[in-house]
């Protein structure tokens, strides 16, 4: 979460501030997505289309793409990409996901929570339940078909509390668990990456950073992005203190009003649980301004799956989740 501010009182300012901080940020991404390339045999990274992916992808085009070989030839990503999909997703994420792969020429792997119902591995309580919870099964379904031994996620340690607590280099047993009490050192940027057959590591290259930092980064770099992360108007409702997207699968419920307002997604996923925030921020540089006056966390303004409790992310998490 970051400090309050006064959004008039930056706005003078705003293209006075240092970024300087973002080299080290982004090298020590580099250092890590490397580190992966070099320690693991069947590595993978997690790409949703949404905006810390991209910056993910935008620092592994750096480590592996924007060097040339002996032939002069661009490199190319050593892993392929991997979506979990929940059928549910934003079209403008999605489409804008299979864009993004098609332009690097990169590997793209979906798999869908709709084949795990189809197989029976996952059931939902009933036909408008979020499907969002029940990606694990579908991610650790698609874990034992590839036999992947480390995931790169873009999970940050700024947006929840289950994620502060995390490492960089998260293990998971063979049961796809995580065991907070169980994690390793990394003292010294040394990682203990061993494994027993079953195992694999969830890695997260992007850990120290912030929301900020991501959007400047994203200034820094004019890295594309979905549309539905700037500013636009969108049929909502208001439902428990945040703006629910009115849209066919989020019908409006008895007795709700329905308002066009102007707003953006700080963060992208499964339609049934994600909300929009209102604002008029068009460009990166205004939103590095909103976030700036932010004064609730980025999950904890948008995500209403994450409104059931306070330990409802560190169960997820632990059952295999993101």
């Amino acid at each position: 979460m970051n400090a309050r501010a006064e959004q008039e009182l930056l706005k003078p300012t705003v293209h006075q501030l240092s970024n300087a901080h973002l080299d080290a940020l982004e090298e020590e991404t580099i250092f890590i997505l490397r580190e992966v390339a070099a320690t693991f045999e069947r590595p993978t990274l997690l790409f949703s289309g949404g905006k810390d992916s991209l910056v993910m992808l935008r620092c592994a085009e750096k480590a592996f793409m924007d060097s040339k070989g002996p032939s002069g030839s661009r490199g190319r990503l050593p892993y392929p990409l991997l979506m979990i999909d929940t059928g549910h997703n934003f079209p403008e994420v999605t489409d804008f996901r299979d864009q993004r792969a098609k332009e690097l020429g990169a590997e793209l792997i979906v798999r869908s929570v709709e084949d795990s119902m189809k197989r029976g591995t996952v059931r939902l309580s009933h036909p408008g339940e979020s499907r969002n919870v029940h990606q694990s099964v579908t991610l650790l379904e698609a874990i034992e078909e590839f036999r992947f031994d480390a995931l790169i996620g873009g999970a940050r340690r700024d947006e929840e509390k289950a994620r502060a607590k995390e490492r960089i280099f998260s293990h998971r047993d063979s049961f796809g668990q995580w065991q907070p009490k169980a994690q390793r050192p990394e003292l010294w940027t040394l990682f203990n990456t061993r494994l027993a057959p079953g195992e694999h590591f969830r890695v997260f290259p992007i850990s120290n950073w912030t929301e900020l930092d991501v959007w400047q980064y994203i200034e820094r770099e004019n890295i594309a992005l979905p549309s539905i992360y700037y500013t636009h108007k969108r049929e909502v409702v208001d439902r428990r203190g945040m703006l629910a997207p009115v849209t066919e699968l989020t019908p409006p419920r008895e007795g709700e009003q329905v308002i066009v307002r102007d707003v953006r997604f700080r963060t992208v996923g499964d339609i049934t649980c994600t909300c929009p925030v209102a604002s008029t921020a068009a460009t990166a540089g205004d939103i590095v301004i909103e976030t700036l006056a932010a004064e609730v966390s980025e999950r904890g303004a948008t995500r209403m799956d994450d409104q059931t409790s306070d330990a409802s992310m560190e169960k997820r998490k632990k059952d295999g989740y993101f």
